[in-house]
Formats: C-alpha cells, sequence, structure tokens
C-alpha cells in the first residue's frame, strides 16, 4: 500500500547492479552475514534498519524523522523506537523514542534534542544494530532485541550527567496521550494511546516497561516544555516523557531492556522477566542465532555475492511482518478493545492484506507454515473479537485503508496450502458472511462496503460522494474494487466445491466473472461505471478514474482467476501479446532490460497516475508477467521477471518504492527461485527459471512431509536464461505451472536452460488452467441520461443524450422510449437498439429531443427516458425540464 506523502522526497536515481554470470562465491560463514537491513531506507522504500527477531513484537530502530522512521538521507536521530512497519506509506509505530544524551535536560521536543550521525559509524545485521552519535562528546549506541523486548546498551563518556530520555508524548503516528511513571530506582513505565495511519482511526495502546542495569543517580519527567527533576509521573496529551541520569566516570556503559504489551503494564512486566534475563551480548547471539535458522530455510547455490546479499536481504524483510501480538502469557487486545487469550497458537497483528495477499502470504505458507497457520488463526480470532475480518489493520484497530476484498484470497490461500485443518468451516463460514453482506453503516469497518451494489448489479459504482467508514470507501476506487472482488469470489469459489457447497460454488463463480462487467468492449479497456450503470471518466490504458494507485492499463491483467477468458475477450492470444508487449515495451526491454525497468517502468515512488506501461514497484502488477504464461510465450515472463529483479540491489535504495511489510520483498524472493503464485487463493504457482542454479528448501515435515523442495537449473546466467526443458519428479513437463501437491510431495524442479527460447511451455494446455473459466450468461440493461437537468424556452428544444448499456449472450437488444408531461413532446432518435455483447457491457448513444410548445407554463416538468433491455430487464431515468425564467438555450435540433 502506497498512501502518496505530501512531502515525498525528490526520486533519485537507482544503482544498477547488473546480472553477473554464476561465479563460486566467497565462503560465508552465517547467512545473516548476507542480509543488509539498510536497504531500502531510500527512496521511499521505507524500511528501517533496526533490531528485531523474525515476526517480532519489538522493532527497535532509529527515527530520522521521515514520517514512517529511518531515511537513509537524514543525519539526524530523534530517538530508538520500539515498534515500526516496515515498508509502509504512512506514518505507524515510533513508539517511545529513546536517545541517550549529556548534560543539562533543557529541550522536551525529539526534533530539537536529535544527535547526528554519520553512515560511516552505522553497522547493522539480523538483531543488531549499532551507531555513533556525534552529539553530545560522542556515545555509541547498540540495539538487539527478542520477540517482545528491546535492548539498548549505550557507552557514554566520561560524565555525572548522561542522560537517557525515554519521549513517550511523540511518536510516528499522532499521539492522543501518554504517561509516564519513575518505578523506584532502574524502572520507568509509559503507556501510550494513539490514533491513526493513513486515515483516521480508533485509538490504541501500547504499555512499556523499561528496566536500565543499574540505578539512577537522577530522574525527572516533562510535561510539555517543563522539566520537573525529581518528578515521577507525567500524564495527558502533548510532550510527555522521563529522563534518567547516570554517572559515567567509572562505568561508561549503561544497558536499558524495554518490555512491551498490547495488554497492560502487568503483561509488559511479565514479557520484562520472561524475556529481559541475560546481557546484551547473550541476545544479540540468540537474535542471529534465531535469523540463521529462519534464513536457512532457503539455501541458494550459484550467483554473485551481490546477487545473493539481495535474495538474502529480501528473504529477511520477508519475516518482519505481521507482528506478535501476543504476551508470554498469550493475553492479547482483541479489536473490541478486550483483553483476550490466544490458546494453543501466537496472535499476530499488523495486516497490510491488500498488499501481503499476493504474495508474502505464500511464501510464508512455504518457508513459515506453522506461523502461518497462526496468521490465518489470528484473521478468525479478530472476527470472532469484533464481528469483522480485517482489511488493512494496524495493532488493535481497523484502518479501512486500500480497497477491495484482500482478506479472502489470503484465508483461502492459507486453506489451499493445508494450514487450516480443523478450522475449514469456521474459515468458510466467516468469508462468505463477510462476501455475502457490506458492514452496517454506523461500524467503524470498511470491509466490503459497496457489497450492495455490487451484488445486486455485477459492479462497484463510481461514487466518491458516497460516506462510509473513515478510510478508503470502495465506491471511489470502484474500478479496482470490481476486479478485487471478483477475486476474492472466485478464491471461495474453490473452497465451496472443496467443503461440499455446489450452489454456493455456483454462485460465487459468476461473481468471479464480475471482471467482464467492466470491460467497456469500444475502448478494450476496463472502466468504472457510475450509479446509472454506463461507463464514466474517460477510456483507454492512461485513464485512472476509479483505480486505486493505477491506470486502467496497470489493472488490465488483473484477473488471475481466468486470463484465458480475458485474454478471448481482449481477441485472442496474437491480441494480447501485442498489448502485453506494448505494455512492457518488450523491444525496448530486450535490448536493454535494466535500463528499461529503470527509465520505461519506474518514474517514481508515488508515480501510480497517467502510465501505460509496467508499474513493477506497485501490487497491481505483481503478477502480470505471468500473464505471458497464458498467451504461449514464456520466455517473455522470464524476460520481464529477470529485468525487474535489476531493480533490487544492495543499496539503500535497492527496493523500488515501499516495500509494504514485505509484499515486494517477497515478489524477489518468488521470483528468484522460479516460483510464483499466479492465482492468490489456490495451491498454483506459475514457473520461470530462477536466477541460482540450485534452490534448496528445507521445508516443515508437519505441513510437507517430505521436508525438502529442490530447484535446479545448472548453467543458468544472463545469457542462458530461457527453459529448453523440465522435469517435475524426474518426468518430462511441458507445463509452465506446479501445484502445492507437486512441492509437498517432493518432486523437485529440473530445468534445463539455454540461450534462446524452445517450445517449453507454449501448447494450449500448458497454461495455469483458470479457476473461474466459464462467462455466466447475463442479460442487463443499464441507463444514463444527460444532462442530469436542462432548460428550455417556450417554443424552443432541448437535446438530451441516453447511454444504453446492454448486456446478454451474443448480440444484445433493446428499445429506447421517452415521454414528457405537461404538454412537452420527445422524440427518441434511433429507439431500437442492438450491439454485439457477448456477455459484455455494450453501449450505444441514442439522441432523445425534447420540444416545449409554444405557450407552455412556467415549471418544471419530468421527461423519463425508458430503456427495455434484454431478458425483461429496464432502466428508467428521469430528467427535470424547466420552462420559463427568461432562459434560452442556444441553438436546438
Amino acid at each position: 500500500m502506497r498512501a502518496p506523502l505530501a512531502a515525498a522526497a525528490a526520486v533519485l536515481l537507482l544503482v544498477v547492479v547488473p546480472h553477473l554470470p554464476d561465479r563460486p562465491p566467497r565462503p560465508v560463514q552465517r547467512l545473516t552475514d548476507l542480509v543488509n537491513p539498510f536497504i531500502g531506507s531510500r527512496d521511499e522504500g521505507n524500511t528501517f534498519p533496526g533490531a528485531t527477531v523474525p515476526f517480532g513484537m519489538v522493532q527497535l530502530s532509529p527515527d530520522t524523522g521521515h514520517s514512517t522512521g529511518y531515511d537513509w538521507g537524514q543525519g539526524h536521530i530523534r530517538g530508538f523506537s520500539a515498534t515500526h512497519l516496515s515498508g509502509v506509506g504512512c506514518p505507524a509505530g515510533g513508539d517511545l523514542p529513546v536517545l541517550p544524551t549529556t548534560g543539562a535536560v533543557t529541550r522536551t521536543d525529539d526534533a530539537r534534542y536529535a544527535a547526528a550521525f554519520r553512515h560511516a559509524s552505522e553497522r547493522a545485521s539480523p538483531g543488531y544494530y549499532r551507531v555513533g552519535l556525534e552529539s553530545y562528546g560522542g556515545i555509541t549506541a547498540e540495539l538487539t532485541a527478542t520477540t517482545r523486548t528491546g535492548w539498548q546498551r549505550y557507552t557514554f563518556p566520561a560524565t555525572e550527567r548522561a542522560n537517557v530520555m525515554l519521549d513517550a508524548g511523540q511518536a510516528l503516528h499522532s499521539v492522543v496521550s501518554s504517561r509516564v511513571t519513575v518505578l523506584g530506582a532502574r524502572t520507568v513505565a509509559t503507556a501510550i494511546t494513539g490514533r491513526g495511519f493513513c486515515w483516521g482511526t480508533l485509538p490504541y495502546t501500547l504499555y512499556t516497561v523499561t528496566r536500565f542495569d543499574r540505578p539512577f543517580t537522577g530522574y525527572g519527567t516533562w510535561s510539555g516544555p517543563a522539566v520537573t527533576p525529581g518528578a515521577r509521573r507525567s500524564a495527558g496529551p502533548g510532550l510527555r516523557g522521563a529522563y534518567a541520569r547516570f554517572d559515567t566516570r567509572r562505568g561508561r556503559r549503561v544497558t536499558a531492556v524495554t518490555a512491551l504489551s498490547w495488554v497492560s503494564t502487568r503483561g509488559a512486566l511479565a514479557n520484562l522477566a520472561a524475556e529481559g534475563r541475560g546481557g546484551f551480548d547473550a541476545t544479540a547471539r540468540a537474535a542471529r542465532d534465531t535469523w540463521q535458522r529462519r534464513l536457512s530455510a532457503v539455501r541458494v547455490t550459484g550467483g554473485s555475492d551481490g546477487r545473493r546479499r539481495v535474495f538474502y536481504s529480501a528473504l529477511y524483510r520477508a519475516f518482519l511482518a505481521p507482528s506478535t501480538g501476543t504476551d508470554t502469557d498469550g493475553a492479547y487486545t482483541g479489536w473490541d478493545g478486550r483483553a483476550h487469550r490466544a490458546r494453543g497458537f501466537t496472535y499476530y497483528q499488523n495486516w497490510s492484506l491488500w498488499d501481503t495477499y499476493r504474495t508474502q502470504a505464500q511464501l510464508l505458507s512455504l518457508v513459515a507454515p506453522a506461523e502461518s497457520r497462526d496468521m490465518a488463526l489470528s484473521l478468525l480470532r479478530v472476527r470472532r473479537d469484533s464481528g469483522r475480518l480485517p482489511k488493512w489493520g494496524y495493532a488493535t484497530v481497523e484502518t479501512n485503508t486500500m480497497t477491495g476484498d484482500p482478506v479472502t484470497p489470503f484465508l483461502v490461500n492459507a486453506w489451499a496450502q493445508g494450514l487450516l485443518k480443523g478450522h475449514e468451516r469456521e474459515t468458510y463460514a466467516a468469508l462468505t458472511s463477510e462476501a455475502g453482506e457490506a458492514p452496517p453503516a454506523d461500524t467503524a469497518y470498511e470491509g466490503r462496503g459497496a457489497d450492495k451494489a455490487y451484488l445486486s448489479d455485477g459492479y462497484v459504482p463510481l461514487d466518491p460522494s458516497e460516506v462510509g467508514a473513515p478510510g478508503d470507501p470502495d465506491t471511489s476506487r470502484a474500478a479496482s474494487a470490481t476486479l478485487e472482488y471478483a477475486l476474492g469470489d472466485a478464491a471461495l469459489a474453490t473452497m465451496a466445491d472443496a467443503l461440499g457447497r455446489p450452489a454456493d460454488a455456483a454462485r460465487l463463480r459468476a461473481r468471479g466473472q464480475d471482471y467482464r462487467n467492466i470491460l467497456d468492449p469500444r475502448t478494450g479497456w476496463f472502466r468504472a461505471r457510475g450509479p446509472g450503470g454506463t461507463f464514466t471518466g474517460p477510456g483507454g490504458p492512461s485513464a485512472g478514474t476509479g483505480f486505486h494507485e493505477g491506470t486502467a492499463g496497470q489493472y488490465a491483467w488483473l484477473v488471475p482467476q481466468d486470463l484465458p477468458g480475458l485474454v478471448s475477450a481482449l481477441g485472442g492470444r496474437a491480441a494480447a501479446r501485442r498489448r502485453l508487449d506494448a505494455f512492457f515495451a518488450y523491444d525496448r526491454l530486450r535490448a536493454d532490460p535494466a535500463g528499461t525497468a529503470r527509465k520505461v517502468w519506474v518514474n517514481g515512488p508515488y508515480a501510480y497516475y497517467a502510465r501505460t506501461t509496467y508499474n513493477p514497484q506497485n501490487e497491481p502488477d505483481l503478477t502480470a508477467p505471468y500473464a505471458y504464461l497464458s498467451t504461449g510465450q514464456p520466455w517473455k515472463t522470464t524476460d520481464v521477471v529477470h529485468a525487474a529483479l535489476t531493480l533490487f540491489t544492495d543499496a539503500p535504495d535497492g527496493v523500488t518504492g515501499n516495500d509494504d511489510l514485505g509484499t515486494m520483498s517477497s515478489w524477489a524472493v518468488l521470483a528468484s527461485i522460479g516460483m510464483y503464485p499466479v492465482m492468490p487463493g489456490t495451491a498454483m504457482w506459475g514457473l520461470t527459471t530462477p536466477v541460482f542454479s540450485r534452490v534448496d528448501l528445507t521445508l516443515d515435515r508437519r505441513y510437507y512431509p517430505r521436508g525438502h523442495f529442490t530447484i535446479t537449473a545448472p548453467g543458468i546466467s544472463d545469457g542462458a536464461r530461457y527453459v529448453r526443458s523440465l522435469s517435475v519428479g524426474g518426468t518430462p513437463s511441458t507445463a509452465s505451472w506446479i501445484g502445492t501437491e507437486d512441492v509437498r510431495a517432493g518432486r523437485d524442479l529440473d530445468f534445463t536452460v539455454g540461450t534462446a527460447p524452445s517450445a517449453w511451455g507454449t501448447g494450449a494446455a500448458d497454461a495455469p488452467p483458470a479457476v473461474d473459466g466459464v462467462p455466466v450468461p447475463q442479460r442487463r440493461a443499464a441507463l444514463s441520461v444527460l444532462p442530469g437537468r436542462t432548460a428550455a424556452a417556450p417554443g424552443r428544444s432541448v437535446r438530451l443524450t441516453a447511454a444504453a448499456v446492454l448486456t446478454a449472450p451474443g448480440t444484445a437488444a433493446g428499445t429506447v422510449t421517452a415521454s414528457a408531461a405537461g404538454g412537452l413532446t420527445t422524440t427518441v432518435r434511433g429507439g431500437r437498439i442492438a450491439a454485439w455483447s457477448d456477455d459484455l457491457p455494450a453501449t450505444t448513444v441514442v439522441a432523445v429531443d425534447v420540444g416545449v410548445p409554444s405557450g407552455t407554463a412556467d415549471g418544471t416538468y419530468p421527461v423519463t427516458v425508458r430503456l427495455a433491455g434484454p431478458g425483461g430487464t429496464t432502466a428508467v431515468r428521469t430528467v427535470p425540464v424547466t420552462v420559463g425564467g427568461g432562459f434560452a438555450p442556444p441553438g436546438g435540433p
């Protein structure tokens, strides 16, 4: 998700790391040595370089003044705060920024007491961060973490006034109120209540307890600008915080451990007791070892050191979200604001579902299936607690950010990958309820907010004036919402089939075809339709009306449930190939892959609109390269994917655009190993060549009994990147896809590669099959009349333009008629209409002339236009015509 920021930084050119041929890598002791946490910290990648463990509640990292935390281009650190979201486009987290200082405490705004630093003094690796602060006489700060605690070690100059500032009143989000309390001689507790993300939200509260390794020699608190030495408490809105003072003339190091809880101070104290033991160095080693075990799930052979660093850094970022929400005793705060307990699973929070359902969910189902199961159970628990499933959740609240129905493909994916045994019917019941009704008007949840119109008309009508819950209403991004709803319904239909619900499956499959209801045959592109049912806004690939963070051209391939049907609707394989080639600038791509990626595809981190080419840095286009598989040209998928991978580099600007809680990084990992989830919500993986000669996945035997899966491509290189042949489990295969059952059975992939494309994957039966590929005959009628109201003088006439939209199998026929009150006359020019529909919405424009006889009394008269469509469908529109008042329209028919 990328909500454009008001003051987005200027976009800098990215550094190209070339696709180097395989050579023996230099020995590396640990995979953690291949991770660069600074990747994505520049040019709005919005990652953070600090210390955390996989899916940690604590993500302890420096904040430099950027709205989401850390920016490589800034030179001061305001504090090391305990919570972050990796790669998001709106401010969240940043709770309790802590900063070491020296001298008198006179400033309470962390922007004013921030410390200067240089990148030369920074070091970061999984679970560890270090920086030298140049202010305050020079202080070294080191960070490490457990799941629920953040460890800070500060090495001060020799001074009797070494301070640690604990800022409770400032964060990346809006702080509503905060409370800070000095407990005894070495502990400080806070409670921080905030709200907001991209939009306003309900409030959420985080509790923290910080324990120091030695007693204070002094302490105090602040309220607003006023600092009170010796005070133990400060509470309320505005600037609030406490400082702890130490004498470092004999011992220069001060270590602090901060424990978090989303439930209570008591919970934070219990987390501190459970995870705050031992020393800093032992904790850092444990964090590093945890990351080593996690990264070892994927072992790659071949490729340059640079490529391997990019790969493992991306894999690292894929494990940063969602975040643990439970205390060590299983307690968590639900979306009803009450404390609950998770028994037998870990409750997770922070759900960027619009992003993660496309890539990260599937990657984690492979390499972290037990955690993925708990994540799915956490979503079900949100519904149990609050009555609704999330759309984009932060902490304990819904943010209503982004469009559509992302939770459906997310949860159906978990089921399809075999992660929800014992919870199938609970999951299905939750999803069918969510997909069958919009949330109540007084709720804080947007959900499928346009469901009533969608279920009635087969599309979401564009109506930006409609008011719903705070956030992104689906009616303001109606074309995107229609495509996303249809995708989710098609995914859910597969679950209905498997659970023995044929009537449900048929109904859901019919809705999975609703993408056709916004495909305008006149332009060949998806377009939004207004409340009356006619197409609205400009047509063509650059049109952005009704699309969320994209254009008609970029959403053109968001029909993974029925790419064969989409190809047919566009005019067949040849026509689809031409459109794809233009979309990817394929001729330029062949000549200059990296240059095309950077100069044609990428136009800035928030450049979503008025673009007609592929946007590899945003979610709607992530699956688009694999559309070539459905046109019988799989080598072009290879060309596009390998070019897009050059955008990921071992540099601060090595992620293009927001990483969105690991979504883009997960794309890079999956693209690099040659398997991609071409239809979210299914167990289907599209194939292309990996960028490594060998990939070994170590799998959890509870979900993958063979415990391993291997992909080989001997000799893979920039020049030799095309599939010549493939065997799956030792059996030759021409199919350009496999299923999760192949992975579960350990049917390894063995590619033979070459310098030129082959016939592999080109057959009509080789492409990934449609999961919802049978168009449902529709008979619909919609009508709009413009202008919506008009006026005419007696003795004159006025022309109305009626746009009739008919949908039917084959040719759609209908009749437009008109009538008027008060003696006004109507003439319909060409009222009998017929247009080729083939179950697409065909538009015919008809003129309706309204005559006002001389002597007509002043007043307003209704003119009614009626459309009789196929199968008895009808539509009616009424236009008020005002007579008199001195109005005389120019000319007339």
